[in-house]
């Protein structure tokens, strides 16, 4: 290890950097230590403790904190910041900290959890909107591709971010529809940005960052390792105020996402798909565990949106039945006459089993509410109603 740091560790943005190439995403030590003395101390203790050990000043001391060290400890000899943030710089990026105004205040529920810093690409600008995170299956099938386009699409017009992970699947899908729509994209990437993950997504992923934001909690020349990207998904959904996750198989990633959202007091919302589908299990496992089931963005917009019965969107339009609106004695009289030919009072008695006076009665109102028509003195269904 060198004897001395190159760079300012009094510098809190610098710090910051240097402790998400230090520790893994979700260290609880690290977060622990961050959150006691802030990057700048925490990174300072560190390179005294790797010359002589010392416990952590404020912290209770522990065997915890020096098992933590030597997990850090042998990154420091490599450890240059500067250089990672020219690297990022180079292609049109910045880094972030939670003290900067355009922090997402979101990320603070995630407590010890939440990330150093943040490295993005694009418009910081677009996780200040309302959003929803939509995931899935990266194997989806077409009726996965179609919902997740159909309800992506109407949430972007509405103004709504659309955050994702960047994978094939689901997750592409929301972001090629996010983008079709003149929306406001937004991928979570496991590895650091100097290199797109999956490479067969770099051409939207690049798209995603030209109109959105592309951003990740660990340095360039990070590995999109499997534990990252579990690591990544509790960002996914803590960026979001619902989680969608539209198409998941039994043990999808999607459903790690989900889990974080419940945690976090996300509302987690599922797709239902044919139950034959082994695409769909994963969602329905959901709903069975008490997500909302939704099929469509107007039910996403009410999870967003709540409002009172008064002020609720409208029910789609429904085709009148043919007993709406009408008493049971008329409803049964109606329900009496054939569908097509007539009948005589006589025969209605007896078919509706009510009294003669009982159907005189229900036919006049049903006559003058255009319902049934007479025809000598046989009576009908009026065409409206003969369905």
């Amino acid at each position: 290890m060198p004897d001395d740091i190159p760079f300012d560790i009094a510098d809190d943005r610098l710090a910051r950097a240097a402790w998400s190439r230090l520790a893994e995403p979700r260290d609880a030590e690290a977060g622990a230590l961050l959150q006691a003395l802030g990057a700048g101390p925490a990174l300072d203790w560190l390179v005294r403790a790797a010359r002589t050990w010392v416990d952590p000043p404020v912290l209770a001391a522990g065997a915890r904190w020096h098992t933590a060290a030597q997990r850090w400890i042998p990154r420091l000899a490599t450890l240059d910041p500067v250089r990672e943030l020219q690297v990022l710089t180079r292609r049109g990026g910045r880094l972030i900290i939670p003290s900067d105004p355009d922090w997402p205040d979101a990320l603070a529920d995630l407590g010890t959890d939440t990330p150093p810093c943040l490295w993005l690409l694009g418009d910081v600008d677009v996780l200040a909107p309302v959003a929803v995170a939509v995931v899935g299956s990266r194997a989806c099938s077409p009726y996965g591709a179609e919902t997740t386009g159909a309800i992506t699409s109407e949430l972007a017009a509405e103004g709504v971010a659309i955050v994702s992970g960047g994978a094939f699947g689901v997750d592409a899908a929301a972001h090629r529809t996010t983008l079709a729509g003149d929306g406001m994209p937004v991928a979570v990437m496991a590895g650091g940005l100097d290199r797109y993950y999956p490479t067969g997504n770099a051409a939207l992923l690049a798209e995603v960052a030209r109109c959105g934001a592309v951003l990740s909690e660990v340095p360039p020349g990070s590995s999109p390792m499997r534990h990252r990207f579990l690591s990544r998904n509790r960002l996914i959904a803590a960026l979001a105020e619902v989680v969608l996750v539209v198409e998941a198989s039994w043990r999808s990633g999607a459903l790690n996402t989900a889990g974080h959202a419940a945690d976090l007091g996300r509302t987690v919302a599922a797709v239902p798909g044919p139950v034959t589908s082994s695409t769909s299990a994963g969602c329905h496992r959901l709903i069975r565990e008490g997500a909302v089931c939704v099929t469509d963005a107007a039910e996403v917009l009410e999870l967003l949106r709540p409002m009172d019965a008064a002020g609720g969107p409208a029910p789609p339009p429904v085709a009148a039945g043919l007993l709406d609106g009408l008493d049971p004695a008329q409803a049964i009289v109606l329900d009496a006459l054939p569908a097509r030919a007539g009948a005589e009072l006589a025969s209605l008695v007896r078919s509706s089993g009510l009294a003669e006076g009982e159907v005189r009665s229900a036919l006049g109102f049903l006559e003058l509410a255009g319902r049934v028509e007479r025809d000598g003195v046989r009576w009908r269904r009026a065409r409206r109603s003969a369905a």
